[in-house]
C-alpha cells in the first residue's frame, strides 16, 4: 500500500486525473492565449509552441499596452525569462471594444 498522498481518492480537485503545469501547456497549444510580460505588456494570439524555458511562439499576435491595442504581428517569439504568466483566452471579434 502506498503512503504517497498523490494517489489518495478525494485528494485533488474533483476526481479527475492530476494535471501538471506541463500537461496544461500541452493542452492549450493551438488555442488562443494571453501572455503577460514582467513589463506589464500583454500579447494575445494563438499559441504555436513553447519549450522548457517558457520561450513562446505565437501566431496572429496582438500587443496590448495598458489595455490598448498597439501592434499586430503575424508571428511572434517571446523569450521565456520575460513571461509573467500564460492564460487561456476566449478571444472574440468584439474583444477590445
Amino acid at each position: 500500500m502506498s503512503t504517497g498522498g498523490a494517489d489518495k481518492p478525494g485528494s485533488g480537485s474533483g476526481g479527475g486525473a492530476v494535471k501538471t503545469p506541463s500537461d496544461f501547456l500541452k493542452s492549450i497549444r493551438g488555442r488562443p492565449v494571453v501572455v503577460k510580460l514582467n513589463s506589464g505588456v500583454d500579447y494575445r494570439g494563438i499559441l504555436a509552441c513553447l519549450d522548457g524555458y517558457m520561450n513562446i511562439a505565437m501566431e496572429q499576435t496582438e500587443e496590448y499596452v495598458n489595455g490598448q491595442l498597439k501592434n499586430k504581428y503575424g508571428d511572434a517569439f517571446i523569450r521565456g525569462n520575460n513571461v509573467l504568466y500564460i492564460s487561456t483566452s476566449k478571444r472574440t471579434l468584439t474583444d477590445g471594444a
